[in-house]
């Protein structure tokens, strides 16, 4: 009997989902137009900024450093150079904003260049934009690098080369993005579906009806909670699948791939919606979760290496990430999304969500009111 109270309590809270079409597309469409525009406006290769370059020297060495750039906008096209003959503007457009850069080739660099008298180059950046700069610094760099090479090779080689083996092809932002988007379309179904909803229930007087059948307490934590991991692993598996489709990746369609997806999302579900439920047992204003949901959203999705990763952070923040069920859940589907990998890659993010979703779980039913 016990099982079929709470099975009633879930097909109800999934018809009411069903019902209201609005509620499920804002649980998917939000992540997905995340994942598709910041996947697109972040993590992609600087290209075509505006250098300026004044050439006080014209000379030999000179000329090799304009060559270079002109190389570079003719292939990689991270800059384009633009030739001053006045310094003063030059380093005025920077400012304006005319510029992202500016070079300046000082008098006798050719001479200084042959006398091996440390020739100098100044780079002139707008730091206010600190990936742009960064970017353009680390051109610059291989530039002048390049450029130290002796023109005749010693016979003895005392230089150490790096040789780069790279495991995985080459992954964008986009695909970077899809794991963390998987993980918030669960959040934001969670959040509406779960959570508003509960606490609308109970400003409207519905969960009094409950109160007076002989549903238990547990059985009734349980019908809400399966009933909203039950929303949240759909939301999951539609991201899954439409976010792959984007993103350009196939291995979300591997058959053993598709079954450990589907165990991280239905554990990340369970963990989503038992600290929901958490936050909200004893809330009884509506308001609330709409409130809080912002909040939420910023204290959970950014710290969890989703946008940027965890090893930048300063350590309070690495201690929120350590907490943080998002950072097991993105972390996992990394490793099956993007890594290829298995279980063995995974079963710590799964232990840890199920401890998390089974402490939360715990401490629902503690807080739970079984009377009004």
């Amino acid at each position: 009997m016990g099982l079929v109270r709470m099975m009633a309590i879930v097909e109800r809270e999934l018809r009411r989902f069903v019902r209201s079409p609005a509620l499920m597309m804002a649980s998917m469409v939000f992540p997905l137009v995340q994942l598709i525009v910041l996947g697109s406006a972040f993590g992609g290769k600087i290209k075509e900024a505006r250098l300026g370059v004044v050439d006080y020297d014209r000379g030999t060495q000179s000329l090799k450093v304009r060559e270079a750039f002109d190389s570079v906008r003719a292939n990689a096209a991270t800059f384009s150079p633009v030739y001053y003959d006045d310094e003063r503007q030059m380093v005025r457009d920077v400012r304006n904003g005319k510029l992202e850069a500016g070079l300046v080739i000082p008098p006798q660099f050719s001479r200084r260049v042959y006398q091996q008298e440390q020739p100098r180059i100044a780079l002139v950046v707008d730091n206010t934009d600190s990936f742009m700069s960064s970017a353009l610094e680390a051109k610059l760099t291989e530039l002048v690098a390049a450029l130290n090479q002796p023109d005749v090779a010693p016979h003895m080689v005392q230089q150490i080369v790096l040789d780069v083996v790279e495991l995985y092809p080459y992954n964008d932002y986009l695909k970077y993005l899809l794991p963390g988007s998987i993980a918030l379309a669960m959040f934001v179904s969670v959040m509406i579906g779960g959570g508003m909803l509960y606490i609308d229930d109970k400003a409207r007087g519905i969960h009094e009806g409950f109160l007076v059948t002989p549903i238990t307490k547990l059985e009734l934590v349980g019908g809400l909670t399966l009933a909203g991991a039950i929303k949240a692993v759909g939301s999951g598996l539609v991201l899954t699948f439409i976010g792959s489709l984007i993103a350009g990746v196939g291995t979300a369609f591997h058959p053993v791939k598709l079954f450990w997806l589907l165990v991280m999302i239905t554990l990340t579900s369970l963990a989503f919606v038992s600290m929901m439920f958490l936050l909200m047992v004893r809330v009884d204003d509506p308001l609330v979760p709409r409130a809080i949901f912002g909040i939420l959203n910023t204290l959970l999705f950014f710290p969890s290496g989703a946008i940027y990763p965890v090893q930048a952070f300063p350590m309070w923040l690495k201690v929120i990430a350590w907490i943080d069920p998002f950072t097991y859940a993105v972390h996992g589907f990394k490793s099956l999304l993007l890594r290829e990998a298995g279980f063995a890659a995974i079963w710590p993010d799964m232990l840890y969500l199920s401890v998390f979703a089974a402490i939360m779980l715990a401490g629902v039913v503690l807080l739970f009111k079984r009377t009004l």
